[in-house]
């Protein structure tokens, strides 16, 4: 199956058109805020609605461009909205202008009410603590608080040749710097987790009860791209490695039949109703893909309500929020 040549089901049925990475906030408000990489790679877009459903026709703005020169000049990816201590924050990856590839993570902030209006200002590279972070290709930063404290969890590769993307975790000093050396959350150690390129990458983090789960992508960005995931009981240390546990399998994958190919890169959001989690993602809907997979602009934004075995999240494309309504 290609661009011109799939099938269409009710669990293939976006949500929105030609958006990867996905990410969505929902506000103290309830305001839910869209943004997500484009495939031009050269702008941060948001949207925002008073409900989940509505995002999927508000109107886009751009709210940040990439640089003509120099650092954020290129390859603008994952972004993601936060609220921290009374300011917006977007944080993202980049490369320069000159090397493309140079990919570190960076933090923009509004202290403005409105993300949508306000002034966004540039605060550079997330800042480290050691000489050994974002060193190297970094990218698919995300922050979460947890017992009044913030951590930040992204990916970097290390290494020779290919080199490997392992997941990291540090402590927060302010929302643009760590206070904590870097501690490895995970690395591709698993058959599913080294097709095309060894790659733990994507974090995303989901509370539940009395336990976090912390979900990832594996592989390269073509039909093989997969969902693992750890998770840790709420009175563990989250900067313990040995804390976590790592699921042996995927926990989502494509799924032919449906027509879901490669799916990952997910975030978390509650329904408007405040209870039900729901799971954001990107995936395709065909398997053959020419050239490079990162530059096939068809990834397309999903939603997918979360089911429950006790303590385990169930995650299945049947539950697709655009196939309910279909």
């Amino acid at each position: 199956m290609n661009k011109n040549n799939y099938i269409k089901t009710p669990y293939n049925q976006p949500f929105i058109l030609n958006r990867a990475d996905p990410y969505i906030y929902r506000h103290k408000d309830g305001a839910y805020y869209f943004t997500a990489s484009v495939p031009e790679y050269d702008r941060i877009i948001l949207r925002r609605s008073d409900s989940l459903m509505g995002l999927k026709h508000e109107k886009e703005i751009t709210v940040w461009e990439k640089h003509d020169k120099g650092d954020m000049g290129a390859h603008i990816w994952a972004p993601e909205l936060h609220y921290v201590n009374g300011c917006w924050y977007l944080y993202f990856a980049a490369g320069a202008a000159e090397d493309i590839w140079e990919i570190r993570p960076y933090v923009l902030e509004c202290k403005d009410e409105d993300p949508m209006t306000g002034v966004w200002n540039e605060l550079g590279m997330m800042q480290p603590l050691d000489e050994y972070t974002f060193r190297d290709f970094s990218l698919d930063m995300t922050v979460f608080e947890h017992k009044g404290a913030w951590y930040c969890v992204w990916a970097e590769k290390v290494s020779f040749g290919k080199k490997i993307s392992n997941l990291y975790i540090a402590g927060l000093e302010t929302p643009w710097k760590l206070s904590t050396e870097q501690v490895t959350l995970s690395s591709p150690d698993y058959d599913w987790e080294r097709v095309g390129f060894w790659v733990n990458e994507g974090p995303g983090v989901l509370k539940h009860e009395d336990k976090l789960y912390l979900t990832y992508s594996a592989s390269a960005t073509g039909e093989c791209y997969c969902m693992g995931m750890l998770s840790i009981d709420a009175d563990g240390d989250v900067l313990d490695k040995n804390a976590w546990k790592k699921e042996r399998l995927p926990v989502f994958k494509t799924n032919q039949e449906k027509g879901i190919f490669g799916p990952g890169h997910n975030t978390f959001v509650k329904a408007d109703d405040g209870i039900k989690d729901i799971m954001v993602y990107h995936a395709r809907r065909y398997d053959e893909i020419e050239g490079d997979p990162l530059y096939d602009p068809n990834r397309h934004t999903y939603l997918m309500e979360l089911g429950w075995d006790q303590a385990t999240p169930i995650f299945d494309a049947e539950n697709n929020i655009i196939a309910k309504d279909c």
